[in-house]
């Protein structure tokens, strides 16, 4: 497959996926309107969410670790594993979202404007990380190693910051859920 037509792919996903968000966010869809019959097992997402954010975080500070040492093989599949954790949580984000359960942070003062700079941040950077992680990903399995490094100086840096800040919302929201 040629550059111009994964860089369309990658752009069509990333759109895809920003759109079935958006929507979810905005409650367009609610696949399980009667909150009574809501399986039980989507009450734990939040927290396989901060679970998976926590652990996607270690393993990009483990990759960084094993690309300084010129370890490319284990830095590939930390990242490919660290990319399939991610996958799983918007999976399972979509899942819990899906279902119109809705939280509203409690917190008062200065800490409530904490929570919305960091929950804000977090939204709009995890937007944006998904087309820079694809094409890191396309450049870095193609050996074009100038290309991925170029990508990678953005890239990282905001994976990272979207999966240390998807546990601290968490951490931040969790007191304040009703389910």
């Amino acid at each position: 497959m040629n550059d111009k037509l994964m860089f369309r792919l990658i752009i069509a996903v990333s759109v895809f996926v920003f759109a079935v968000v958006f929507i979810l966010q905005n409650k367009v869809l609610n696949i399980f309107p009667d909150k009574t019959v809501i399986p039980s097992w989507v009450f734990f997402l939040p927290r396989l969410n901060a679970l998976l954010n926590g652990t996607c975080s270690v393993l990009l500070l483990v990759s960084l670790y094993f690309i300084k040492r010129k370890q490319i093989e284990m830095h590939k599949r930390l990242n490919v594993i660290t990319f399939i954790l991610s996958s799983i949580f918007l999976v399972s984000y979509i899942i819990f979202h899906a279902t119109g359960i809705k939280t509203s942070y409690g917190g008062q003062g200065v800490i409530r404007s904490v929570y919305y700079f960091i929950l804000i941040t977090h939204i709009v950077l995890a937007a944006v990380v998904l087309p820079l992680v694809l094409l890191s990903f396309q450049k870095g399995f193609q050996m074009q190693v100038q290309s991925h490094k170029k990508l990678v100086r953005f890239a990282y840096p905001i994976w990272l910051y979207v999966t240390i800040t998807g546990v601290v919302v968490y951490w931040m929201i969790s007191p304040y859920y009703t389910f």
